[in-house]
């Protein structure tokens, strides 16, 4: 007994001061789907019963009135006339490998009045920093529009909603938001922009813990070491180094409705190629618009199973999906046009690997379209028996993007405009 708590004691000291380490050797290391195929499946079935479901409607009223888009997730919420009144059905609406983020599902309903962020280790009740730090479950509402200028990372605790619904609620400044080590968040409806490095002070994290963080890499989105987060609907651009990144051994992830624009590296998926946890990694990419000035990754995958399902790919200026350290690319029904560049018309990029490396790795594009000279290279010897499963429903084909996806990024006025942006982070 006494040697077990001996090393426990190690291990808590090591990890409160080296976070790497304690990614390392995480003694709860979140678990991944034991077969991604069957989410694949899942996927694509709630997908074709939601456009089925519209289209059988159209046929019945003779229009297209109906609320119905075909998109699965849209669908399971804003038909209800009453959402405003029932947010936490949200959390019932997700697919994928998130589908299980319960964010603060159950829990009571915090409202943010007060767009400050002044203090980052003692923050004043109604503002946002102060909800997210909080150890219960809380669904985060805005009762009105809102720029929250931050001044140091924001840090989750875990079983958080933050729900943008219903007003325009923008977050810019350092940071942004950090996901470490936690689990069940879900992000919805938030404008996420001009984020740019912090750290080199205390931040609070949770009401009984606070901590020095060194500098920030000034990413929209971080998710490191956490498991069961769904992004949905944000849009996204302009921030110093990534718009999201999920490392560290992160897994249950889905990245839906979202729209990115003016950005150089979109989405970092993996720590390094070196780091054998991040191959339980799974992330769900449906429906999302990849806009206008995006130079790559959409996303940059080292290890782990990424479902790339029905998004819609507009230009970019290097490449649209990349990779290194053998992971797996399922590209299902997506729309990819190409730049006018010539030499820019591929899809995918085998990132400082090898050919005669990378030939094995399982790449595989299934209903994708090709526009404007875009063309996927697939890899994999005997993929066709391994997808054989992912396959036996036929994604929905690409000529419905413009269905599934038309109401990508924020809901409401503003969803997509950058105009207020500089506005926003001059004032």
């Amino acid at each position: 007994m006494f040697s077990r708590n001996y090393y426990i004691v190690i291990f808590f000291l090591l990890s409160s001061f080296f976070p790497l380490a304690k990614a390392t050797f995480n003694l709860t290391f979140p678990t991944p789907h034991p077969n991604p195929d069957e989410v694949v499946q899942d996927v694509q079935r709630t997908v074709n019963a939601s456009i089925s479901r519209r289209q059988t409607l159209q046929i019945s009223q003779k229009d297209e009135s109906t609320c119905l888009t075909g998109n699965p997730i849209d669908d399971c919420w804003k038909c209800d006339p009453d959402w405003a009144n029932n947010r936490q059905r949200l959390a019932d609406c997700a697919i994928g490998f998130g589908q299980y983020a319960l964010g603060g599902k159950g829990g009571e309903y915090y409202m943010v009045t007060d767009s400050s962020d002044d203090d980052a280790v003692t923050p004043k009740p109604g503002t946002l920093r102060y909800a997210v730090i909080q150890s219960e479950p809380l669904w985060i509402v805005f009762p009105s529009n809102m720029v929250v200028k931050l001044k140091q990372e924001l840090i989750f605790n875990s079983y958080k909603t933050l729900d943008g619904r219903g007003a325009n609620v923008h977050i810019v400044g350092g940071g942004c938001i950090t996901l470490q080590y936690i689990s069940n968040v879900i992000i919805h409806n938030i404008h996420i922009h001009h984020c740019v490095p912090s750290g080199e002070a205390n931040v609070r994290s949770s009401p009984s813990h606070y901590g020095w963080r060194t500098e920030s890499d000034g990413d929209g989105i971080s998710i490191f070491g956490s498991k069961d987060i769904w992004i949905d609907h944000c849009s996204l651009s302009h921030c110093k180094d990534g718009l999201i990144d999920a490392v560290m051994g992160s897994t249950g992830i889905t990245i839906s409705n979202n729209f990115f624009s003016h950005h150089n590296e979109v989405m970092l998926l993996g720590h390094s190629d070196d780091y054998k946890p991040d191959s339980g990694m799974q992330v769900t990419i449906a429906f999302n618009h990849f806009g206008e000035k995006l130079v790559q990754r959409m996303p940059r995958c080292r290890r782990g199973y990424i479902h790339v399902v029905n998004n819609d790919f507009t230009q970019w200026e290097m490449y649209a999906i990349g990779g290194s350290g053998n992971p797996t690319i399922n590209s299902q029904g997506n729309r990819y046009t190409a730049p006018s560049n010539r030499n820019a018309k591929e899809v995918t990029k085998r990132v400082d690997t090898a050919a005669g490396d990378w030939k094995d790795w399982n790449w595989r594009s299934e209903g994708d379209v090709m526009v404007n000279g875009a063309f996927f290279v697939a890899s994999g010897g005997g993929v066709e028996v391994q997808y054989e499963k992912a396959y036996s429903v036929e994604p929905k084909s690409a000529v419905l993007i413009d269905q599934l996806t038309m109401h990508s990024g924020v809901l409401g006025d503003g969803g997509r405009t950058i105009n207020l942006y500089d506005k926003i982070v001059l004032e």
